[in-house]
């Protein structure tokens, strides 16, 4: 029996019960696909924030309060003369400009409109060029704003529109920032969505006007450093490791109670984590694949059951166990095949939509790798009843009821 009739054997077994080699399929398709589009989801998210982050540029410079406060009762806030202190030409002249930030949240009232804006941010001017957000309407606050604490905002284009209906018309408007009234001067452009956090659902006023109405007066959130170049960036954080160990009293070999943090150590420790992520999600499509391994090896064992006196027939007449076997095996690795084939399908429509804010990224790798498994799943679960088909001895096929 060459492969052609083996071939059109497996497809007669499988068109008998239509509905049941469907069902048996969608076992894996469900996986294939699960696989394919969620390991899409982790590599979006990775290449979303790994471009959000890169967005800041390369000579961006994070520095932080320490989580655990440092060197206990020791311990220092960050302040805006911290800030200030670390543009000096002398002591830090790898330091092009430092901005203080502090980030807290408000709800941005404008006639009926309510709407909950995610970050807050009171800064100086520097903060913009450092963070490479640029304006799309109106101006950007000035030195004298932050000095003279005036109450004005530039919006996200996503906070705009969602408090005004429109990013047209926000300019000159007033807005009420949990009841304190501010003027917007300006929108930036759209920097868009990591999935995870959306760039553009932000409000920036001077840090004076967020600390007097809405944040107060503690530690800063972060200080944003520009380096004046991508390759003096180890050299800036030398400069300002040195300066705020001075200011804050720590000793040699002590523990900061402040981090500092690059967009390169940063972007490395995202991916990391996405990296994981990614594998999870995986890991936990991958099961799905095995459920479905395990349907196929079911339903042939059923089908085996259901067959034994053609299988009693055939061996009678003449046919090898390699031909029972062939037969039964292309059954489970052609259902398995077909699902493969519907799951890369699906699979790869599916990463078509954005998931939650993520626009998903195929690896063309995730699809073969996908459908290779389909196919083994097929072979490896269909070996046990194809071999349990092949075993049965005629005498005892022809006599089953």
């Amino acid at each position: 029996m060459n492969l052609l009739e083996i071939l059109r054997f497996a497809v007669r077994g499988l068109t008998a019960n239509k509905l049941r080699s469907a069902l048996t399929t969608l076992g894996i398709t469900i996986g294939v696909a699960a696989v394919i589009l969620l390991v899409a989801v982790g590599n979006g998210a990775s290449a979303a924030i790994a471009a959000s982050i890169q967005g800041l540029g390369t000579n961006v410079v994070n520095v932080s309060p320490a989580r655990g406060g440092g060197q206990g009762a020791a311990a220092r806030p960050l302040t805006v003369q911290d800030a200030h202190a670390l543009v000096d030409p002398v002591g830090a002249p790898d330091v092009k400009a430092a901005s203080p930030v502090v980030n807290t949240t408000a709800t941005a009232t404008y006639g009926q409109t309510s709407y909950d804006i995610s970050s807050v941010a009171g800064t100086e001017p520097a903060y913009f060029t450092t963070t490479n957000r640029e304006l799309a309407q109106g101006q950007l606050f000035t030195s004298e704003d932050v000095t003279a604490a005036r109450k004005v905002v530039v919006l996200g284009p996503t906070t705009a529109a969602s408090i005004f209906g429109t990013t047209t018309d926000a300019v000159g408007k007033n807005v009420l920032l949990n009841s304190i009234q501010f003027t917007v001067i300006g929108v930036l452009q759209a920097k868009g969505s990591t999935g995870l956090q959306n760039a553009d659902d932000v409000a920036i006023a001077p840090i004076s006007a967020v600390q007097n109405s809405l944040a107060g007066y503690g530690s800063l959130s972060q200080i944003a450093v520009q380096a004046t170049s991508a390759d003096a960036v180890s050299l800036a954080q030398s400069e300002i490791t040195a300066i705020l160990n001075a200011r804050h009293g720590v000793r040699l070999g002590g523990t900061p109670d402040y981090q500092i943090q690059n967009s390169e150590q940063l972007l490395a420790t995202r991916t990391s984590a996405t990296e994981t992520f990614t594998v999870l999600l995986g890991a936990v499509a991958a099961i799905s694949l095995l459920v479905g391994g395990i349907g196929v090896t079911n339903i042939m064992l059923v089908t085996v059951t259901e067959r034994i006196r053609e299988i009693g027939i055939r061996k009678a007449i003449g046919a090898p166990r390699s031909a029972i076997l062939g037969q039964f095996l292309a059954e489970a690795t052609m259902l398995s095949l077909f699902g493969g084939l519907l799951g890369v399908a699906i699979g790869v429509i599916g990463s078509r939509f954005t998931i939650s804010g993520i626009k998903p990224v195929v690896v063309p790798s995730s699809i073969l790798l996908a459908f290779a498994v389909s196919a083994l799943i097929g072979l490896f679960f269909g070996s046990f009843p194809a071999n349990r088909a092949a075993k049965l001895r005629p005498i005892d096929a022809l006599r089953h009821e």
